[in-house]
């Protein structure tokens, strides 16, 4: 196995303290190499994911998300189910004042598919 192989097995998000807590601010992370499996057919499935949060206490550490969306890149799972994942887990670790995650799937069989899912906004 590749160096860079065990790190994406090895993969878990990490947090850390929000730098800022006094301010309101949005952080936007956009993955435009994202794939996945399609649980029919097999056949990879290309997305760029974007993910937009006003933080609380706590930030994703940038190296974590790139390895962990890249953990999805064997896994036969559904469009929907993937961004779900995604969201819950992001949801359950950082704790934002809001989030949004955002999977914008490459056209294939001539179909494009988009799918989001958020929090209600801050007040």
């Amino acid at each position: 196995m590749k160096y860079g192989e065990e790190l994406i097995k090895k993969a878990q998000l990490e947090f850390w303290p929000n730098p800022e807590k006094k301010n309101q601010y949005l952080i936007e992370i956009s993955y435009p190499e994202f794939t996945c499996l399609c649980p029919r057919s097999g056949y990879p499935d290309f997305a760029t994911i974007t993910i937009r949060y006003i933080p609380n206490r706590l930030i994703v550490e940038l190296r974590s998300i790139k390895l962990y969306l890249n953990r999805f890149r064997d896994e036969y799972i559904s469009h929907e189910a993937v961004i779900n994942r995604i969201y819950n887990d992001l949801r359950k670790g950082l704790k934002p004042k809001y989030i949004e995650v955002i999977g914008d799937f490459n056209v294939r069989g001539n179909v494009k598919t988009i799918v989001s899912v958020k929090s209600k906004k801050s007040a």
